[in-house]
């Protein structure tokens, strides 16, 4: 048999054995039923149901029709989505010894992105690196870096007075900027640091990949057998120049911390930190290795991801001028005109706080927050959830839930407060996820968050750019699809608040 004669066969043979085991398990799980959802058709489930775009939105209208739990399938692949924050604490947190798991996905895999303890399984090469992670990212650990935040976001506000036209730009720096200086003693030079494009491109195409329907490889694992000429199979391609990258991403800031540490000019850092103690307690060679994987998932997960929020807070500012000047005449009144605001103020500014809540709630940039999957099978309120079924906890759904949050779609921070003016209790961000599975850098991206917007609403007016007429330009709230939605390009009016604030920015000095 030739090879032209043995491909076909092995496909073949691959697609049979994928049937087999579907109706297998079909019988085996017969019994009970699945949640209710859209009818699957014959062999290929929901195949044709899956959007490929804006999928949240579908699965948002799926939960009207079918209930806070609905259930698809494709090719045998079950697939579990949680549009309510109820069915989400039932399962993920009450029963987190069942739903901690990730689903396998493939191209992540082919990517090299198997480093990272995000998309680890759940077991003890997860828990060794989220334990490592935890002892400098826990809430108490945070304030140690206050003063790399305060100090990054000073570059951040210069930016913004000379180029304001480039504010997204400017909020990635400033985004990557923190993370490189605190994992790696790393100080940015420029705008165009090759340390900041690999994360970009890098994570770009990890969270573009990563949702059901984004990659035909993920739906046909099989396919990842077939070589990349085959009908299909491109995406072996895209894969080995993204693991490229990826591979990149994760050595070369790490080499940095290790060449200076042998000349003797290493910088404070989390990376340098944790390679002295390996040197003095003489670990092994995979130790190194831990602290890699630690140190590149803290660079790779917090620029895209805080980029983007800032990004939605620069957006929904220009579209909300009457929420800016609340919130500046808040900060005016406790810390005064021409002063930066710092952590210490912080519980003295509610709407300032209420701003923050609303920029994660009114247009969540991780809408499924990271996909779970269940380790066994298991049985909620009746219905039958097979072992490894994928499990997506719909955030944008339950933070646009009209029965907590009236008029979703509306930048609102007032529904923040309680009837007597004092912030309520609703302080959770649902975009960090649930369970042990929680994202272990929250109280570092929200700080980094909090400091960034008042620093910016101090100092700046932020309206709608007008155009050569002098009419405004509306600004059109347009969102990427992919495991991070990220805002599309927009134009907006950056301007210092008064001439007062224009000297203060260009004489600033670093903390």
């Amino acid at each position: 048999m030739t090879s032209a004669d043995y491909l076909p066969a092995f496909a073949v043979s691959a697609i049979l054995l994928a049937v087999v085991g579907l109706l297998q398990r079909c019988k085996a799980t017969s019994r009970l039923p699945f949640p209710p959802g859209p009818k699957p058709k014959f062999l290929v489930g929901n195949l044709f149901d899956i959007p490929t775009e804006t999928p949240w939105i579908t699965y948002a209208e799926w939960g009207k029709q079918y209930g806070d739990v609905v259930h698809a399938q494709v090719f045998g692949q079950h697939i579990l989505i949680l549009n309510s924050v109820k069915a989400a604490t039932e399962s993920l947190e009450k029963r987190a010894i069942l739903y901690s798991d990730r689903p396998t996905i493939p191209i992540a895999y082919l990517m090299g992105w198997d480093f990272s303890f995000i998309a680890m399984p759940y077991s003890d090469k997860w828990r060794e690196r989220r334990r490592l992670f935890h002892q400098h990212f826990r809430r108490d650990a945070i304030p140690a870096y206050h003063p790399v935040y305060l100090r990054k976001i000073r570059d951040l506000l210069r930016g913004l007075l000379f180029t304001p036209a480039d504010f997204a730009t400017h909020i990635k720096t400033l985004a990557a900027a923190i993370i490189l200086d605190s994992m790696y003693g790393y100080d940015i030079k420029s705008r165009d640091d090759r340390f900041v494009h690999l994360t970009e491109e890098a994570v770009e195409r990890f969270t573009e990949s990563m949702l059901p329907g984004a990659c035909i490889v993920n739906t046909l694992p099989f396919l990842r057998h077939f070589p990349s000429w085959f009908p299909g199979c491109s995406f072996h391609k895209f894969a080995r120049d993204t693991r490229d990258l990826v591979d990149e991403m994760r050595n070369a800031p790490f080499d940095f911390v290790k060449q200076n540490m042998r000349n003797g000019s290493a910088r404070p850092s989390v990376v340098r930190k944790l390679l002295e103690r390996n040197y003095i307690y003489r670990s092994s060679r995979e130790q190194e290795e831990v602290v890699k994987d630690v140190a590149g998932v803290a660079y790779a997960a917090a620029v895209d991801s805080t980029t983007s929020t800032l990004i939605v807070f620069i957006m929904v500012m220009a579209m909300n001028p009457e929420v800016v000047k609340k919130a500046q005449n808040e900060l005016d009144a406790v810390i005064g005109l021409g002063v930066l605001p710092g952590f210490e103020h912080r519980s003295a500014l509610p709407y300032c706080e209420a701003v923050f809540r609303e920029v994660f709630r009114w247009r969540p940039i991780l809408p499924f927050a990271v996909p779970h999957a269940t380790s066994d099978d298991d049985i909620y309120e009746g219905h039958f959830i097979p072992k490894g079924t994928m499990v997506l906890p719909n955030v944008w759904a339950m933070a646009h839930d009209e029965s907590m949050y009236p008029n979703p779609d509306r930048f609102d921070p007032e529904r923040f407060f309680n009837a007597d003016g004092q912030l309520n209790a609703d302080d959770r961000i649902l975009g960090f996820g649930f369970g042990r599975r929680a994202c272990a850098g929250r109280y570092a991206a929200g700080a980094t968050v909090w400091a960034a917007i008042v620093s910016v609403l101090s100092t700046f007016d932020i309206a709608k750019a007008k155009d050569e007429t002098g009419k405004e330009i509306e600004v059109e709230p347009v969102f990427a699809d992919g495991l991070i939605s990220h805002p599309k390009p927009f134009k907006c009016n950056i301007t210092p608040r008064n001439d007062v604030i224009r000297q203060l920015i260009a004489n600033m000095t670093d903390v």
